[in-house]
């Protein structure tokens, strides 16, 4: 037997679901440029034909992994009962991990694509106020992006990585969303089924970043799909047994 909880908690959650979606999607939407999987030094001049507005823009979006996270962290606290709990936590502590590891890659990105922009200013303008320190480290243009290529190699296994734990996270909380009938059925197997989508996708198709990028968009649809219920529904917890 269930329980259908619809207040203060499935709210809160609903809203950190459906803001998520928006900072995620608005960041990545009005950016004026997309820098690829690999940084290259033609993605500094177009970051520099309006560097602080395509700062905020990607703030926006890593800020919008960190909302998602805190959305996550909401509906633990929701789905406390059990044995429900003993799936749906470790599903959601893995799309929190995996979320976390794509606003790190994110984060790099973000760093090095403003730096860079400084790195290029200061290389063709003597009269430049970037660090002295840091433009007698490069010389060139290339010299810098050598020093992160090992770098950018790295987060290249975050951006896997982090769609990888987020898939496996995916699959298990859709189970218990089928399972304890916990949401809408159409929901539920659409959890599922991304995460076995997401998961087979990363490992059938190794580095391939442009057939990444509609996973992207479809967990952001996820998320609307997951605040509209919830705002709307509420949320089904069975009784917890002993």
């Amino acid at each position: 037997m269930s329980n259908v909880l619809k207040g203060f908690e499935t709210r809160f959650t609903g809203w950190a679901f459906i803001f998520a979606a928006l900072l995620l999607w608005g960041g990545w939407g009005l950016t004026t440029h997309h820098i690829g999987e690999w940084i290259q030094a033609s993605d500094f001049e177009e970051v520099g034909k309006n560097v602080w507005y395509w700062i905020w823009m990607y703030r926006f979006h890593i800020f919008g992994w960190v909302t998602m996270a805190i959305a996550s962290f909401a509906l633990i606290t929701v789905l406390t009962q059990r044995p429900l709990r003993v799936v749906a936590f470790p599903g959601l502590g893995m799309i929190i991990v995996g979320t976390f590891s794509l606003a790190i890659a994110n984060a790099f990105y973000y760093n090095f694509g403003a730096w860079g922009v400084g790195i290029v200013d200061a290389i063709s303008n003597p009269d430049s106020n970037y660090p002295v320190a840091i433009v007698n480290e490069f010389k060139t243009v290339d010299e810098f992006m050598k020093s992160i290529l090992a770098t950018n190699n790295y987060v290249t296994c975050f951006i896997r990585f982090g769609r990888i734990f987020s898939g496996v996270g995916f699959v298990l909380l859709g189970y218990a969303f089928i399972k304890w009938n916990i949401v809408n059925k159409l929901l539920a197997w659409f959890t599922l089924l991304f995460g076995v989508a997401a998961v087979a996708v990363i490992l059938g198709i190794p580095d391939n970043y442009e057939i990444y990028k509609p996973l992207f968009h479809v967990k952001v649809v996820w998320l609307i799909a997951m605040g509209v219920f919830l705002l709307k529904d509420g949320i089904k917890v069975p009784e917890a047994q002993a």
